[in-house]
């Protein structure tokens, strides 16, 4: 079960914390994968990864339909249609959060809705066409409620205002696109992570576990899993979801 033999995965934002516990997944069940950021010069240490798995990375800005184009056309060229598209891309611009200039908000909201928009419709597109595929955005759990602000108390950071309203709006355009392209068999569903350990400070990890019921934070690999079910066939009746992955935080 959850095989990925002889399918061919894009994976946008796949050398990121998420994305690239999502490709390496992918690969290690049989998945051709193709690891897609706006640079190709990799971390030494992933790319070494990367080149045992025979993951290959490509350059493209998912908010560019020229490069979602040559990059579709490249991976056709080499192995075929692709079969399952994972967008675990972001960009974020508002490093001062609530202090941060309209400029920076309006930059995020092109680049970043672009950045979704885009690849569905392209690819889509041509899951389309050939009758299948398996479309998986990765959104966030603050893109279903909304974050306890006691939780960064003392901190030097908080989440970002675009953050959010981006994140729910990938559930709203991944619902839309799902029933767009049902019929073509094409399913489009959505990941809700939790918060992921990323060497955050005591006050806020500590703070956070004692909100999710499983005390703990969510790892990248908490998030493959996930993924891999959804790229699978066994999956196949499955589109339109929204699948949180956080240790019950989204539960009470």
């Amino acid at each position: 079960m959850f095989s990925l033999k002889n399918k061919i995965a894009l994976v946008i934002g796949g050398a990121g914390k998420i994305g690239f516990e999502i490709s390496c997944a992918m690969a290690a069940q049989g998945a051709k994968v193709y690891v897609a950021s706006r640079s190709v010069k990799l971390d030494s240490a992933i790319s070494d990864i990367f080149s045992q798995l025979d993951i290959e990375s490509i350059e493209m800005d998912a908010s560019k339909e020229v490069d979602v184009n040559r990059a579709v056309e490249q991976i056709g060229l080499n192995y075929g249609a692709i079969d399952i598209l994972v967008n675990s891309s972001a960009w974020r611009p508002l490093t001062k959060f609530m202090d941060d200039s309209i400029e920076n908000w309006e930059n995020s909201m092109k680049v970043n809705s672009s950045a979704i928009f885009v690849p569905l419709r392209i690819i889509g597109r041509q899951m389309a066409a050939k009758g299948n595929g398996s479309i998986i955005n990765i959104s966030s759990i603050y893109g279903i409620c909304a974050p306890p602000m006691s939780i960064y108390e003392d901190c030097d950071f908080e989440t970002e205002p675009d953050y959010p309203f981006l994140k729910a709006g990938c559930i709203g355009i991944s619902k839309y696109f799902s029933s767009y392209f049902a019929q073509k068999s094409v399913r489009v569903n959505v990941i809700a992570p939790g918060g992921v350990s990323n060497n955050q400070p005591e006050a806020f990890t500590r703070r956070y576990n004692e909100r999710v019921p499983m005390k703990r934070m969510a790892t990248a690999k908490d998030i493959a899993g996930a993924a891999v079910f959804l790229a699978s066939d066994e999956s196949s009746y499955v589109t339109g979801i929204v699948l949180p992955v956080d240790g019950g935080w989204s539960a009470i």
